[in-house]
């Protein structure tokens, strides 16, 4: 059977005459009489009446009505999944400790739950080294803290989240002035070749503040812990609220302005797997929206 047939059937119902039928369908009114004659043909009964000029579906006719359509919408439904692209294949992601113990899980159950042969690879390490692999496509994409240089225009920017700075002090200094506590307690410094650590102590400089520096690291959930024992104090993004439970330390705002840490994803424009990019950033962005 021509499904085309059935779908003369249902523009004869939904616009009451052959003659405006056939213009709906693009097609002569001919065309819509020889349709809809190999069709009661093949269906061996009558699918219209005539009464002059006007024509009236038969009962056989609005009994197949409701089938006609939905055959026409499975056979849509069957077009569209056999021109839909499987996504599969590797991607290549880098990410840092912040989004790996935070919301990286999250986005990858969601994509694995939509793309069940999807592959990530993921290379924990530093922003600052994840821009060269991406450019030089040892990486597809990155989620990675917002350089403080132009990015090339061959690479793709994304932001994700905004991450403000506050000082970080043990729950017995409640209340104390974050500049004051800087110059007297010692400080637990961000790592200083780390674009965190650089945007620190670019606050430190212009507040005039010379910290008692004790220890030096490189990762949040760290200095978090090292504060709760009551080592220092230290300046960390907000991302420090994921470490937060059962530590007995508290959040002092700072004084000064002080530019948020602002997150986001990283990808070559040029990319070959930028389909599987796309469907990462579009499951990044629900997640941090959430």
């Amino acid at each position: 059977m021509n499904t085309r047939f059935l779908n003369t059937l249902i523009a004869v119902f939904r616009h009451g005459s052959m003659a405006e039928a056939a213009r709906r369908l693009n097609v002569t009114h001919g065309a819509v009489a020889q349709q809809m004659k190999a069709l009661e043909e093949e269906l061996g009964t009558a699918l219209i009446t005539r009464s002059g000029k006007t024509v009236h579906l038969t009962n056989a006719a609005y009994r197949i009505l409701e089938t006609s359509q939905k055959i026409l919408d499975d056979i849509d439904s069957l077009t569209a999944l056999a021109n839909t692209q499987e996504i599969r294949g590797e991607l290549r992601l880098g990410a840092g400790n912040t989004s790996l113990n935070s919301t990286i899980p999250n986005i990858l159950a969601t994509l694995i739950d939509r793309y069940p042969s999807l592959q990530v690879s993921i290379r924990p390490g530093l922003s600052s080294d994840f821009y060269p692999s991406v450019e030089n496509n040892e990486l597809d994409a990155a989620i990675a803290l917002e350089p403080p240089f132009a990015m090339p225009k061959r690479i793709g920017w994304r932001l994700l989240s905004e991450e403000h700075f506050f000082l970080l002090a043990s729950a017995r200094h409640q209340g104390k002035s974050a500049h004051d506590l800087l110059r007297q307690e010692s400080f637990i410094r961000y790592d200083k070749n780390s674009w965190v650590g650089q945007q620190i102590e670019q606050y430190l400089k212009k507040a005039g503040i010379v910290p008692k520096e004790r220890f030096e690291l490189a990762s949040t959930e760290s200095i978090s812990l090292m504060v709760n024992k009551g080592l220092g104090v230290a300046i960390v993004p907000n991302a420090w609220n994921l470490w937060k439970q059962g530590l007995n330390v508290v959040s002092l705002p700072l004084p000064s302005p002080c530019a948020p840490r602002r997150f986001g994803l990283i990808w070559a424009r040029s990319s070959p797997r930028l389909q599987l990019v796309e469907v990462f950033l579009k499951a990044a962005v629900e997640e941090y929206r959430a």
